[in-house]
Formats: C-alpha cells, structure tokens, sequence
C-alpha cells in the first residue's frame, strides 16, 4: 500500500516539531514533498519525499550549524562527580558531570523509557555507544525527546558527561537491547562539512575518519571525536562496569585491520553478548560510531 506522503509529513512535523519553512514552503501538500526530495538529494539521503528520523536529524543539524550566537555551557569541574544508578549516587572518576535536574542539565521526557522505579536493579550486560550527528548536547537532547526516544548519557564537545536518565531505566536507544544495556549519544555532527562550525566555535578541528568500513562497505571521509570526549567516555564506561559488573569486552572482530572489520554481531542482537559495543554491533542499518576501536580502549582501561 502506497504511503501518503502529504499525511506522513504532516504528522511527522506535528511530533517532532519542523515546519515546511524548513524546507522553502508554504504548506503540507506536493510541493513539500518535492522540496524535501530535493533536499535530500542535495544532501546525499535516499530521496523519498519523506521526513522521517534521519533526514530530521540532517536537516535540524543543518539549522543549528547557522546560529551564530552559540554559547558554550562548560560547567565547572567538581570533586565529588557522580551519577546515578537506582536513585543511588555511583562515583565516577571525571571532574565535569551534570545531572538532569542540576542547572542546565538535560532530562528525558516522560514516557520515552521504560520506567523501572521502585523496583530491584535492571540486569545490566551491555553499554552500548552512539553519536548523535548533532552539533551539541544540548541539541541532541531536543532531538530525543521531540523523536520520543531517549538515552541514558551525552558526552559533549568538551567531555562533560550529562545524565539525562537513572541507568535503573530502559532507554529506548538500541532496539533489542534497550531493557538489558546502558546508552550514551556522543557529540559528534559527522559530515566534514561542518568541520568550520567546531573551529568557529573554539573547539578547534575535529580528527577525520578515512578508509573505514562498516558492514562491508566504505565509508565517506567523516568526523571522528575529540580525545577530551574518548576520556571522558572511558570514565564513564569504568563506572558502569563498576556498578553493574558490565564485563570490560568488546565483540570479537576476526580481523586485526580495525579500520575494515566493524559489522553487525547477531550475538549482540539477541542479548548473548555481555560488554561494550557500538550501534553498528546490534543494527545492520547503523554505522556508529565506526570510529571507535573498543577493544583498544578497553585494554588502555585494564592497563590502568
């Protein structure tokens, strides 16, 4: 049966909240599903006239990277940094974390999660890694919950960790594994187009990713995370593991060439792995974060 794409988009605007403006129209009828076909072309996403989750996420990036008066929130660092696991404070061993319901912290909308309060703690096997293709945390924030999802943590620009949800909590993030694993979207806006607004922005240049593949196939030149961001994660990824007894193991990837060996493990997918992964592991249709060597990190961690 055919989609209405007139219908799909003016449902998908009223939930998550774009208008056909952002597009250069008027109105919810043809000329708009031209107009995001066009977009989409422009942009390098399968043309279909819709806008559904990822050419929202593309197009809300694209906005976001023209305001011109972003301001930087780096909050102070402190000496007693925790977050919370069952409504219990769990130390974690990095100086810039920030709550949901400290100052400019960012909390999940209700009903975008399973609610698992009151009861005894979730069984915990996996940790499992995004980037957000957002410019920001505080912008990936806005994304979740206008998209009616949500995620546990945000590692943003300059490595401070936001909690947005009790770990006690199923953030839907990850399909299968949402009620079994713990989630944090990493800011990262992706295309090396916008490699300017980091620079403009004075988080100085981004790494960019070459000759990676994902799921067999290459990947376009792309922006990989700040070493701040990679430190902060690790701190996060020991303090899971301390909490939870998340074992500090990455899927097996069968080849030494990390660069080319990232695919979808159906073992991860079906809840028979325990450890640290990225989306790509439990999704075919996901590449992130293919910049992320797991293992590697792991054993720096278990050095230490």
């Amino acid at each position: 049966m055919a989609i209405d794409k007139v219908f799909y988009n003016k449902s998908s605007a009223d939930s998550l909240g774009w208008t056909p403006e952002w597009f250069g129209v008027k109105y919810h009828d043809e000329k708009l599903v031209s107009a995001i076909r066009k977009w989409q072309r422009a942009h390098g996403i399968t043309a279909d006239g819709l806008c559904g989750p990822a050419t929202y996420r593309r197009v809300w990036t694209e906005r976001e990277a023209d305001i011109s008066d972003y301001i930087n929130k780096c909050p102070k660092d402190r000496d007693d940094s925790f977050i919370i696991c069952n409504s219990q404070p769990v130390e974690i061993n990095w100086p810039r974390v920030v709550l949901w319901d400290d100052k400019d912290g960012f909390k999940s909308d209700p009903g975008t999660y399973y609610d698992y309060s009151g009861k005894e703690d979730r069984d915990v096997k996996m940790f499992v890694n995004h980037w957000d293709v957002c410019l920001s945390s505080e912008s990936c924030a806005k994304v979740l919950n206008r998209r009616g999802i949500s995620v546990h943590f945000l590692i943003d620009n300059d490595g401070t960790i936001y909690q947005m949800l009790d770990t006690q909590h199923g953030a839907w993030h990850a399909g299968s594994v949402n009620a079994c694993s713990v989630g944090v979207e990493i800011a990262n806006a992706y295309y090396t187009k916008y490699q300017s607004w980091y620079t403009k922005n004075g988080f100085g240049e981004r790494p960019v990713v070459e000759n990676a593949e994902c799921h067999g196939k290459k990947i376009d030149p792309f922006l990989g995370f700040y070493p701040v961001q990679l430190e902060a994660l690790k701190a996060l990824w020991l303090a899971v593991h301390e909490r939870y007894g998340v074992p500090l193991e990455a899927p097996e990837s069968g080849d030494d060439d990390f660069m080319t060996s990232r695919k979808y493990e159906s073992d991860v997918d079906r809840k028979r792995f325990s450890g640290f992964v990225s989306h790509y592991h439990q999704s075919k249709r996901k590449i992130d974060c293919a910049n992320l060597d797991i293992a590697r990190m792991l054993e720096e961690l278990k050095e230490n």
